[in-house]
């Protein structure tokens, strides 16, 4: 699914340059569960801006579902996010105002789906996160922390996407709220064969996913399987 081969990212502010990223290179085969790990000012978050196709490199290649999307515009790195990404993020980005359907139904009506069939994948969605349908009708900010973050990783799911790229998504959580939306990765991972990349800098955290990488000032230190994985059972 995901090849990425020495990428470099520098980022130029006048008369002086930074480089991010150093010659990063990994591949993620489907249905991996994957933490990036690393502390603050690693390199992690301009990563994860170019695997989630927010950002393009400075160098190097990056091959999603065998297409190298390193060197497209902005508009087709849109489609790309549209189609085969699904983010969730540390801050939920909900409507707060508006229900828990109509939260997980959002990028259907940007896509311009049909009322009916947007309605029917949003409960879809909410389900195989884990959500109880009694807490459909209600607003999200009626919710507690961990039923807000299953409402985000609904909607990351509704458009089917290939990737599932979840960034610091238990940031704003207790740990036993953390546990909980940690077990909702595991179950999509391993029931429905979801590929997870999960960026933390929190190494229990990073003890849910089968896999670790370890970048620090802009290179990875370490790639090892997790033979300590810690699992959550819903």
């Amino acid at each position: 699914m995901i090849d990425v081969r020495n990428i470099t990212k520098t980022y130029n502010d006048g008369a002086e340059s930074f480089q991010a990223l150093k010659g990063v290179s990994f591949k993620i085969t489907d249905g991996e569960f994957v933490a990036i790990m690393g502390p603050s000012g690693s390199g992690k978050s301009t990563l994860m801006h170019i695997l989630g196709c927010l950002d393009t490199p400075s160098s190097g290649q990056y091959f999603l579902d065998d297409k190298d999307v390193s060197k497209l515009s902005d508009e087709e790195l849109a489609d790309i996010r549209r189609e085969k990404i699904g983010f969730v993020f540390q801050a939920f980005n909900l409507l707060p105002r508006a229900t828990v359907l109509r939260n997980a139904m959002l990028p259907l009506i940007y896509a311009g789906v049909a009322e009916e069939e947007r309605e029917k994948r949003a409960r879809t969605s909410l389900l195989a996160a884990g959500l109880d349908e009694d807490h459909f009708m209600h607003k999200s900010n009626q919710l507690s922390g961990g039923q807000i973050q299953r409402v985000a990783i609904a909607r990351a799911l509704v458009n089917n996407p290939t990737l599932i790229l979840a960034d610091e998504p238990t940031g704003n959580l207790d740990t036993k709220t953390s546990e909980v939306v940690l077990g909702t990765f595991q179950e999509l991972n391993e029931k429905q064969g979801r590929t997870i990349v999960l960026i933390t800098h929190e190494p229990d955290i990073a003890a849910h996913a089968e896999r670790i990488i370890m970048i620090r000032d802009g290179a990875i230190v370490e790639d090892r399987k997790n033979a300590a994985r810690k699992v959550n059972r819903l």
